[in-house]
């Protein structure tokens, strides 16, 4: 698909590559992601201090808020988890709040990204099970009644299957129909007549879909961690 924004494909093309970056928007946006939040990233970390700048701030509020948030679901055992969740976090915000800059498209409106994102959260849900309860894990999948098994089993693959197919589509949905609303709105309305509320409406999903993709695999680990009755 020819891709309408022209920032990257513009800037790719200075190495020969702008006919790739225009068929892969969503790659090299989720590069570009990755870029910022490890400059990001490094800035706060150069410069901690014990009187914080506006950058160490702003990391500090966001860091320690979501985990303790994630602690008061899954206990201090998740907190090991914390680290992983909270760069999904972060990267899903940043990628999602892309698609309000012109110029650039959201690599999380592009389902190959939140399928693949998707299927990091849930199986390390399921490593951390593992780790905790080793052999024992397998009892989360056989239900309390020991003549059902087999059909709990299945039950449950299922179940965990559409995990990752609920966190693929409900993050991949938003952010494509906010997508699409834009450009049908930029196509009738002009760069410059698009409704303010409708970008607010963009930060509130950007915001909202960063959350419930951190908010979901913090559940899927507090389940992996406890014991299966």
């Amino acid at each position: 698909m020819e891709h309408p924004y022209l920032f990257m494909t513009s800037l790719f093309g200075i190495f020969g590559m702008e006919e790739w970056a225009a068929a892969h928007p969503h790659v090299t946006y989720m590069w570009l992601a990755m870029v910022v939040l490890i400059i990001l990233g490094w800035l706060a970390g150069k410069s901690i201090s014990m009187v914080p700048n506006t950058i160490q701030n702003v990391f500090e509020v966001v860091i320690s808020g979501l985990e303790e948030f994630m602690v008061s679901i899954t206990g201090e055992e998740g907190r090991k988890s914390f680290p992983l969740l909270l760069t999904i976090f972060l990267f899903v915000l940043l990628g999602n709040l892309f698609g309000l800059i012109p110029g650039f498209y959201p690599p999380t409106a592009q389902i190959n990204t939140t399928v693949s994102l998707a299927i990091i959260a849930v199986t390390w849900s399921h490593v951390i099970g593992i780790k905790m309860h080793g052999i024992k894990y397998i009892k989360h999948f056989l239900g309390p009644v020991p003549v059902l098994m087999p059909l709990f089993l299945v039950i449950e693959i299922i179940g965990h299957l559409a995990r990752v197919l609920s966190l693929t589509l409900r993050l991949f949905g938003n952010m494509m129909g906010h997508e699409l609303v834009v450009g049908i709105l930029l196509m009738l309305a002009g760069p410059f007549l698009v409704p303010l509320p409708i970008m607010a409406m963009g930060i509130l999903v950007a915001l909202i879909q960063a959350i419930v993709f951190f908010l979901l695999p913090t559940m899927y680990i507090a389940g992996a961690i406890e014991e299966a009755h």
